[in-house]
């Protein structure tokens, strides 16, 4: 069992900005920028680690989803913009990083991640998720 895969369980806590019956938006406890947000999907075990070995429709679906999580973040975060990263090197679960962007430097992994409070996540997260609560 993934870290993710915990955490979509509830086995671990997390700043939920976002969920349906196929995918789990969080946001990342070690950010790039305010609202960095993961986005993965419910996978049955054992879970697949390299998002281009998901079926069509699965990564079709997966990109709606973090589309409606990218609006709903930017204007939680009044960024520029939402960048879109897939990685999937540290964590053995597919996932796509949303990142704020007001620049492209926002987007550098190598960046110092920020320190924020739990309070403040939160606060974060529930705004994300109020914008997304919006959206038609």
């Amino acid at each position: 069992m993934t870290l993710f895969t915990k955490i979509i369980n509830g086995d671990i806590p997390s700043f939920k900005v976002a969920e349906d019956d196929r995918f789990y938006a969080f946001l990342d406890i070690n950010p790039l920028t305010k609202g960095h947000t993961l986005v993965v999907p419910k996978l049955p075990e054992p879970e697949e680690d390299y998002i281009f070995n998901l079926d069509d429709q699965t990564l079709a679906d997966m990109i709606i989803f973090a589309k409606m999580v990218a609006k709903g973040l930017q204007k939680a975060t009044d960024c520029k913009r939402v960048g879109m990263a897939v990685l999937g090197m540290e964590v053995n679960h597919v996932h796509i990083h949303l990142v704020p962007l007001n620049s492209e430097k926002d987007m550098l992994f190598s960046n110092p991640k920020l320190q924020l409070s739990t309070d403040e996540m939160a606060q974060i997260a529930n705004s994300i998720a109020h914008y997304i609560d919006e959206e038609p």
